[in-house]
């Protein structure tokens, strides 16, 4: 156990990469790929890093930002901390009324996340542990998967993935049917019998989904993620499933302990992906993916970010050890790439977490100053 600290201060930073290549969704393209970094530092001089989820809206990063340097800061500093789940508890309830009155509770859930990881990282620091075995975990191995690939140029891309060491892989579709048919045929003679995964995206009514999922049965897929919207009925993905021997995904717009729990009440999800940085951070994450585990099914963490919080969702994966997939990027993205620590370092489809303290690295942002944007 660690000594009680004090929050000395806390600092966000805001960055934004531009892209000559949009990521593209069904819902929509993000045209440069933002990072939101959290600092936190005690009274001994120590600090913890952390990530917020700000992909959207395009305007989304800055406010977010804002919301932890002008308002979440200010209540934080100077106080004592005796465990990081204290003081998730604690913002969870002090800006509830807040979320509600403004309609924001996703800015506020996120915000808070990243601040929770960065407590966890300064809190394994000053314990002297990796993260993930302060959490537990057995062994720091993992698989991961190549995330991202685009309409356009799909195999392309998973050549330059495979190049990096990866072997699984996950396409995005929803879009003109005949295309993602085209590009899953394609992408099944390059992979072979391998590991290949689709993400709607939200993409499909349930009727439209009813239509077009069998078709994708003779791919063999990990998975069909999110093919409807998060928010629909349990009884529509119900009648999608009982259509599928394709296991179903979903659970990265899925917010509160309470709703995974539902979720997996139903049994409709397989493959269940909570995003660290989306809400609950590691506090809520953890406690969902062994929820996860206990109900027999697969904890996949979602992430499509900076590195720190790819390398969070990393660390809560090796802490669940439950043998699912890491998500990995495979779009260019300099916020990620040189901040995400081991994860970089791709063997066969697999990475190892190192024995260093807290999150494993301590972040130089002053060589991505150029992106600043606040």
């Amino acid at each position: 156990m660690t000594t009680p600290f004090i929050i000395r201060s806390i600092q966000a930073f805001c960055y934004r990469y531009p892209l000559t290549t949009p990521v593209v969704t069904s819902f929509g393209e993000m045209r440069d790929r933002p990072a939101l970094f959290v600092r936190v530092e005690d009274s001994d001089g120590q600090t913890g890093w952390g990530e917020v989820w700000c992909n959207f809206p395009s305007v989304g990063a800055e406010h977010r930002t804002r919301l932890i340097n002008e308002m979440l800061a200010p209540m934080l500093t100077g106080r004592a901390v005796t465990h990081p789940s204290e003081v998730f508890e604690h913002l969870s309830a002090a800006t509830s009324v807040l979320a509600l009155q403004s309609g924001e509770p996703g800015p506020f859930a996120q915000t808070i996340a990243g601040l929770d990881i960065a407590l966890w990282d300064l809190f394994a620091k000053r314990a002297k542990a990796p993260l993930w075995r302060l959490l537990g975990g057995i062994t720091s191995r993992m698989r991961v998967y190549a995330s991202g690939l685009n309409p356009a140029g799909c195999v392309q891309q998973a050549e330059a993935a495979m190049r990096r060491g990866h072997r699984a892989f996950k396409l995005k579709i929803g879009f003109d049917p005949d295309r993602d048919h085209g590009n899953l045929r394609d992408l099944r003679k390059r992979v072979g019998d391998g590991f290949l995964a689709v993400d709607v995206n939200q993409g499909w009514g349930l009727e439209q989904a009813l239509q077009l999922a069998p078709r994708l049965e003779e791919f063999n897929l990990a998975w069909l993620e999110e093919p409807l919207r998060a928010d629909r009925p349990w009884s529509e993905w119900h009648s999608l499933q009982r259509r599928l021997t394709t296991p179903l995904a979903g659970g990265e717009n899925i917010a509160g302990r309470e709703n995974f729990a539902a979720a997996l009440t139903e049994g409709v999800l397989t493959v269940v992906q909570p995003d660290a940085a989306k809400w609950g951070g590691i506090t809520g994450c953890l406690a969902v993916a062994r929820d996860v585990l206990a109900s027999k099914r697969h904890y996949c963490p979602h992430f499509l970010g900076g590195g720190i919080g790819l390398l969070a969702s990393a660390h809560l994966l090796a802490a669940s050890g439950g043998g699912g997939l890491l998500e990995v990027d495979s779009n260019d993205n300099p916020l990620r790439e040189d901040f995400c620590g081991a994860v970089a370092d791709i063997k066969d489809g697999e990475i190892v977490l190192p024995e260093t303290p807290g999150l494993g690295i301590e972040p130089d942002v002053a060589e991505i100053e150029k992106y600043r944007t606040l």
